[in-house]
């Protein structure tokens, strides 16, 4: 045998020698080593391994009370946690344990575990024969690690895209219907309050547990899906559908507090026009004494949506009683809200109580905000404060004229100032309705120099003298109807229940015009040849 052979015969059995450590090490141990030390890595990337160990990838609690969803934010770094961890674990692992501890030792001919030299020269040979092998062994394992654990990563990453995927369908989801639910029934917020009359696309609501968090964003979202954790650890509905209409609301305007029936239910904004003294506040409370009437016999539903405006109403009831007068309206304008109902279907009416002096000047009827959510306009009328009227009333009858307190304005007037403003607030006013409401008849009836009364309220007004305020009317809205209601004889000691109903009609024609049948509850004979309209 010549010195080549020796070489090739010697190069054969170190190869083979090397192959089979390599396999050794690999499939005994390093394998098996590197997937546990690497599973193990993903695993804790998911949260703090010991229990009650801080975990500093935890997003912290915001501006916002509740806690954020796991789905939204805190999966991604979780999911970053686990894929970086599976990806660098097993190669920092591979160098720095098999490369720099393992294969090193060996090849300085000491052992792996304790680091020691070699006993003897022929153990030292052995251990340095034993490092190319186990380093290749080694790195097959950290390479069969690294397309088996990449493979289920692969795998994880996907299905947590598809989880989060479902997540985010599930919040559009949710939000579509429900604002789709909202739009089909045309339910806009508006806030109620004198002052701020802005709309409401969010209310604020605040935690009925701890009552000092407010929440801003309870919606479906990055909060949650279906229900919002405040910090005290109270679970609030994040949508209508799982009940958050009846969570407290505030107006996240003016801080001030909305009705429940707000968020659901289809509102219909009635502002009451009229000058001061022209029996808008008398008449709001026979529209409401009538209201209660018809709710009393079962031929419609009535709720008050608040407890303030169920004390108001009490307040006004106990004045009527007392003198038979109410007070004249404090303030920019009193509003009141009642929940109207027939069969399935209901209204959420605003009743704007407005002062007379309010709709006096440009500048101050651009402050009324809620012109601009009507839905319909009640025009009060008191006839007594016409000029050209009052010159008709005979001396014998000043008397009773006077006792009816007429208004500072006449109606001509009144419409006249705020026709100009009106269209620039209402921004639709051609498509308004507009229900006409002469008040104070039964003053009227016992004025023996004025014509009396009848169901043509229109031609009525038209022979008043008032003529062209009724073509102003028929001009300025798509469609006008006209009543004559004493407000004092369907209010206070002694109410009378039809005049009560009366009264209600004008209210109940505009919600008929929303799509709540209440449309035969209006008597026929009230106007019917006096609606007017283009």
């Amino acid at each position: 045998m010549d010195g080549g052979e020796l070489t090739r015969l010697i190069l054969t059995v170190l190869v083979a020698l090397w192959a089979v450590t390599a396999l050794a090490v690999c499939a005994g141990r390093a394998f098996w080593t590197l997937l546990r030390v690497t599973a193990r890595a993903a695993v804790v990337a998911l949260g703090p391994y010991d229990a009650g160990r801080s975990d500093q990838r935890v997003i912290p609690v915001d501006a916002e009370p509740a806690l954020p969803s796991y789905w939204a934010r805190q999966l991604w770094t979780d999911t970053a946690g686990v894929l970086g961890a599976g990806l660098r674990t097993p190669w920092r692992t591979w160098r720095d344990h098999w490369m720099k501890r393992v294969a090193l030792r060996l090849l300085q001919r000491r052992r792996p575990s304790t680091g020691r030299r070699g006993a003897n020269p022929l153990t030292r040979l052995w251990l340095w024969l034993m490092a190319p092998g186990t380093a290749l062994g080694a790195t097959l394992a950290v390479l069969l690690v690294a397309v088996l654990h990449g493979a289920a990563l692969l795998v994880f990453g996907v299905l947590v895209t598809l989880v989060w995927t479902g997540w985010l369908l599930a919040v559009g989801l949710l939000r579509g219907t429900e604002r789709a639910w909202l739009a089909l029934r045309r339910v806009r917020p508006v806030c109620p309050h004198p002052g701020c009359h802005r709309p409401v696309p969010l209310a604020v609501h605040r935690c009925p547990q701890c009552t000092t968090e407010t929440h801003r964003e309870l919606r479906p979202g990055r909060y949650g899906v279906f229900r919002h954790a405040c910090r005290c650890g109270a679970r609030l509905p994040s949508s209508l559908f799982t009940g958050r209409a009846l969570v407290a609301a505030e107006c996240p305007s003016c801080d001030r507090p909305l009705p429940p029936s707000l968020a659901t239910t289809r509102v219909v904004h009635v502002p009451l026009i009229g000058a001061s003294s022209s029996g808008k506040t008398m008449l709001m409370a026979a529209v409401v004494t009538g209201l209660r009437s018809w709710a009393a016999n079962g031929r419609l539903t009535l709720d008050y949506a608040s407890d303030a405006d169920r004390h108001d109403s009490a307040l006004l009831d106990r004045r009527l009683r007392d003198d038979d007068w109410a007070l004249k309206t404090q303030g920019d304008q009193r509003a009141w809200m009642l929940l109207v109902g027939r069969g399935a279907r209901r209204r959420l009416l605003y009743l704007y109580d407005p002062m007379g002096e309010a709709l006096q000047g440009a500048d101050r009827l651009r402050e009324q905000q809620y012109l601009a959510h009507a839905d319909g306009v009640l025009f009060v009328v008191d006839v007594l404060a016409d000029r050209a009227v009052r010159q008709r009333i005979a001396d014998g009858d000043a008397t009773v004229a006077a006792g009816a307190r007429p208004a500072a304005q006449g109606p001509t007037e009144t419409f006249d100032g705020l026709s100009g403003e009106l269209t620039a607030l209402v921004g639709r006013r051609g498509r308004l309705p507009v229900a006409v409401v002469v008040t104070k008849r039964d003053v009227l009836d016992r004025i023996a120099s004025l014509p009396p009364a009848g169901a043509q309220v229109d031609t009525w007004l038209t022979t008043l003298g008032l003529g062209g305020l009724v073509r102003n009317l028929t001009h300025q809205f798509a469609t006008a109807r006209y009543w004559s209601v004493s407000a004092f004889t369907a209010t206070g000691t002694g109410a009378l229940d039809p005049e009560g109903r009366r009264a209600a009609e004008p209210v109940l024609w505009l919600l008929a015009r929303s799509g709540l049948r209440v449309g035969a509850l209006v008597d026929a004979r009230t106007g019917g040849a006096g609606v007017r309209g283009r």
